[in-house]
């Protein structure tokens, strides 16, 4: 079989681009000194929000009550059986040991805020050790994140939720979490990575960040993986990321090409183990038509659109790169699942985050930049196939038509210029009668900021603002005369777009008492 020549493969992944930042993003670096600068980061893709709800950051419970504490695992008792046993040096041993010591004294002097920030993260690892999940290959992401919050919260200003920071010396991003402390942010890492490939001109400062990163691949699923040591919406760390995992297998297939590497395809390659096993060690939940890949490993059955494209990016450009058979077939079985699922995280208004609610704007055009991406990769794949056909003896591979995804993108992209459609339905009861509650039904096209007023003789008597997905609502009021009424509702997108309707209810008088 005639395979496409690889030179040109890698010319068309390599020239894709990875939803590059609009703009500079805003990071704060912290120096040895304590010192704190304010930075431009051309680079650097925007923060990912909070979820909504995550999990308090209380101590967890290290065990049921089985073991004793003279028994129990504990983050010292670990670092001296790993020596012991040979996983690590006395020296290694005692480093770490030093951290954790280090971090024990500062929480003795903290208050307040810093003190709950830093002993959230000094309680996850105390809760990973006590249930056997230390190990060596785990130890450099664990006392890195322990070591950078003990500087930070006892040198550094507070943060809000999502404030992306850095350290003098280090090209890792983190991010702060609220309750959680400061934990390395993958996505950001390896998406500033992508940047700096993009860019052309940063090929020194791209290598020291994959080389930086790639110390910290944990042994995870028969692989490795860039594992995230904090409490997420619910989820126990650590845990995985399809998102963030096939964006680190793009970046380091990219840095293997340009870079002149190929010891990042092997650390590519070890990081596909999370795409081959059902979670919670994995990613992948089997399906009819292939696979779904998780956003969370710790979330088996949430669906997240811009996650599971971005991850097929991610392997696209890993199987093209590497010319790798299993990379192929792996994007081929999440490719055929997605297919599926695209129609459902359509609304005919909107995008889906997930299959429960609507993207915000951050979100819609994310996804609706993944897509594009995933549509422009199927389509050079075409053009190939179509090439291959006029050599003689030929075999190319089918590629999967890229229409689906190409017409969803704009579709995406016009959804941000359309103004939400409102639908004012009719009163219930039929015979509105005063001091008796009506209820006016009205029908939302998309998630939108919506403003319902109900006037009386020029005066507002009831009414709210408040920002409802797309679906079927009502506006409800209690008329205290007879008399006809005008009823306003006014919805706003996320994008801008307005839209208002119009109706009256003319309320008879109170029934006369029996």
């Amino acid at each position: 079989m005639l395979r496409t020549p690889v030179a040109a493969v890698v010319s068309a992944a390599c020239a894709l681009t990875f939803a590059a930042p609009a703009g500079a993003a805003t990071v704060l670096v912290l120096d040895p000194s304590g010192q704190v600068v304010e930075r431009q980061d051309g680079f650097l893709p925007p923060a990912d929000p909070i979820p909504s709800g995550p999990r308090p950051a209380a101590r967890p419970s290290p065990s049921s009550g089985a073991r004793t504490s003279a028994s129990r695992r504990t983050v010292r008792r670990e670092l001296a059986r790993l020596a012991r046993t040979g996983a690590i040096d006395p020296a290694t041993r005692d480093r770490h040991l030093a951290t954790w010591s280090a971090a024990q004294k500062a929480l003795e002097r903290l208050r307040g805020r810093r003190f709950r920030e830093l002993r959230a993260v000094v309680a996850n690892l105390d809760d990973i050790a006590a249930r056997g999940g230390l190990t060596a290959g785990r130890l450099p992401t664990a006392f890195e994140t322990v070591a950078r919050n003990r500087q930070w919260w006892t040198n550094g200003p507070l943060l809000p939720a999502g404030r992306r920071v850095g350290f003098k010396g280090s090209r890792l991003v983190w991010q702060a979490y609220p309750g959680q402390g400061l934990q390395i942010q993958w996505l950001g890492t390896f998406g500033k990575a992508n940047g700096l490939f993009l860019s052309g001109k940063h090929d020194p400062e791209f290598r020291e960040l994959l080389d930086e990163a790639a110390a910290h691949a944990s042994p995870r699923a028969d692989g490795v993986a860039w594992e995230s040591w904090f409490w997420f919406g619910g989820g126990r760390p650590p845990w995985a990321s399809a998102l963030g995992q096939g964006t680190a297998i793009q970046a380091l297939s990219r840095g293997a090409i340009r870079l002149h590497t190929p010891a990042y395809f092997d650390l590519a390659r070890s990081a596909l183990g999370i795409f081959r096993q059902a979670p919670p060690r994995g990613v992948r939940v089997a399906t009819k038509a292939g696979a779904h890949y998780l956003i969370y490993s710790f979330a088996p059955r949430m669906r997240v659109l811009n996650g599971f494209v971005q991850s097929l990016n991610g392997l696209h450009d890993f199987a093209a790169l590497a010319n790798d058979d299993e990379g192929r077939a792996l994007f081929a079985d999440g490719e055929s699942q997605l297919r599926a699922e695209v129609p459902d995280y359509d609304t005919g208004a909107w995008s889906k985050y997930s299959q429960t609610r609507e993207s915000d704007l951050g979100y819609h055009t994310l996804v609706r930049d993944f897509l594009r991406n995933l549509c422009r990769r199927l389509r050079d794949d075409s053009a190939r196939a179509a090439q291959a056909q006029t050599t003689p003896g030929a075999a190319p591979r089918p590629v999967p038509d890229p229409g689906l995804y190409c017409d969803t993108a704009s579709r995406f992209t016009r959804y941000l210029r359309q103004r939400p459609a409102l639908e004012l339905r009719s009163a219930t009861p039929r015979t509105p009668r005063a001091r008796r509650r009506v209820t006016v039904p009205y029908t939302l096209s998309k998630i939108s900021t919506v403003t319902t007023s109900v006037t009386f003789r020029g005066r507002r008597i009831a009414g709210r603002t408040v920002r409802l997905d797309g679906g079927r609502w009502s506006l409800r009021f209690t008329p205290r005369k007879a008399g006809t009424y005008a009823v306003s509702v006014r919805a706003v997108d996320l994008a801008g777009n307005a839209s208002r309707v119009q109706g009256a209810v003319r309320v008879r008088p109170r029934a006369a008492q029996r």
